[in-house]
C-alpha cells in the first residue's frame, strides 16, 4: 500500500490519549450516539481539549446526564440535541435547528447492531436504515454547515464509524431492505457497515474540493450497549466472553473504542485526506486470511459501489446536492 498513513499509536491508545497536545479550542463538533459507549468517550477526548460539542442523542435525558459529567472537565461546551436516526424526520428537524452555522467535525458514532428484524419510521431495515440512511442523511444536510467550517486551510471532517462486521457483507442492492429474502441479522449488520464506510469515499469524492473530508473508522471490538440484542450465550459462541463472563483479551475498552476516531478528527497527518479505512489510529491493510482480526476487504472501500450507493440514498432519503 503505497504511501500509507501511520501514527506512533496502536490498538491500546486511548481517546484522551490521541487528543493530547490539540487545542480544539472553538472548535464546533456534533458526535451522534454520545449518550454511551464510545461514544461519550469520543465526546469526553473532544471536549477536553476545548471543543464546543454537541451530543445528539435519541434519549435527550440520557444525554443531559452524560453532558453533566463531561462539563466538570471540559473547558468546551458541551450541549445536547434529540436525534433520532431511525426517522428521517427526526433527522431533518436536528439538522434545521442547526442550521447553516460553522461545524468543524461530525463524527456519526450512533448505530444498532444485530437486532432483531425491524423497519424504520419510513420502513427501511432498522440496520441500514439507522447506521447508513439516517448518518447519510444528517451529513448532506449539514454539508453546507461543514463546508462553512473550513477555514485557514483546514478542512472540516466527517468521521463515519464502520466496523469489523464489514467483511460480512457487500450491499445488497438489489435487496438492501430484505423485503424479498430470509432476515439475517448479522448479514444485516456487515451490509449497513460496509455501507458507512462507502458514504465516507463518496463523500470525500464530493466535498474534498469543497474544504471537508470524510474518513471510515473501525474502532474494534468493544462491550458497550452496541451488544443489547445479543445474549450471552452468542457472546460466549463468538468468544467474546469466557464462560465466567470475563470479557476476551483482544476487546478494547470504551477509551480505547473511541481513540481512532478521536485520531480521525485531530491528526494532522489526515488533513485534506479522506476516502479511507482506518483501525487502530493507522490506515488499515487490505484484509487478509493470516491476518483475519484486522483490515479492509475491498468491497467497502469500491468507488462503483460507492456511486451506485450514493445514487440509492439520494432516492431513499430525497436529499440532493
Amino acid at each position: 500500500m503505497p504511501d500509507r498513513i501511520t501514527s506512533a499509536f496502536d490498538a491500546r491508545t486511548t481517546a484522551r490519549e490521541a487528543a493530547a497536545g490539540h487545542d480544539l479550542t472553538g472548535r464546533r463538533v456534533i458526535v451522534t450516539g454520545a449518550a454511551s459507549g464510545i461514544g461519550v468517550e469520543t465526546a469526553r477526548a473532544l471536549a477536553e481539549a476545548g471543543a464546543d460539542v454537541m451530543l445528539a442523542v435519541r434519549s435527550v435525558e440520557a444525554g443531559e446526564a452524560v453532558a453533566a459529567e463531561l462539563r466538570r472537565t471540559a473547558p468546551g461546551e458541551v450541549s445536547v440535541g434529540r436525534l433520532d436516526l431511525s426517522d428521517l424526520a427526526s433527522v431533518a428537524a436536528f439538522a434545521d435547528a442547526w442550521g447553516d452555522g460553522p461545524l468543524n467535525l461530525l463524527v456519526n458514532n450512533a448505530g444498532v447492531m444485530a437486532c432483531p428484524q425491524a423497519y424504520t419510521a419510513q420502513d427501511l431495515e432498522m440496520q441500514v436504515g439507522t447506521n447508513h440512511f439516517g448518518h447519510f442523511l444528517l451529513s448532506v444536510l449539514l454539508a453546507r454547515a461543514l463546508m462553512n467550517g473550513a477555514e485557514d486551510g483546514q478542512a472540516s471532517r466527517v468521521v463515519e464509524l464502520s466496523s469489523i462486521g464489514h467483511r460480512r457483507s457487500a450491499v445488497d442492492f438489489d435487496d438492501i431492505h430484505y423485503r424479498n429474502r430470509p432476515y439475517d441479522k448479522w448479514e444485516a449488520y456487515g451490509q449497513s457497515k460496509t455501507a458507512n464506510s462507502l458514504f465516507a469515499v463518496g463523500f470525500h469524492e464530493r466535498f474534498a474540493d469543497l474544504g471537508v473530508t470524510a474518513n471510515a473508522v473501525m474502532p474494534g471490538g468493544i462491550r458497550t450497549p452496541l451488544q443489547r440484542h445479543l445474549t450471552d450465550e452468542e457472546m460466549r459462541a463468538f468468544g467474546w466472553i469466557d464462560e465466567q463472563g470475563r470479557v476476551n483479551d483482544r476487546f478494547k475498552t470504551p477509551e480505547q473504542g473511541a481513540a481512532t476516531s478521536v485520531w480521525a478528527a485531530v491528526a494532522p497527518e489526515l488533513e485534506g485526506v479522506g476516502g479511507l479505512y482506518l483501525e487502530n489510529c493507522n490506515q488499515a491493510l487490505l484484509w487478509t486470511e493470516a491476518n483475519p482480526f484486522e483490515g479492509v476487504m475491498p468491497h467497502a472501500l469500491d468507488p462503483d459501489a460507492a456511486e451506485r450507493l450514493w445514487a440509492a440514498s439520494e432516492e431513499t432519503t430525497g436529499a440532493r446536492l
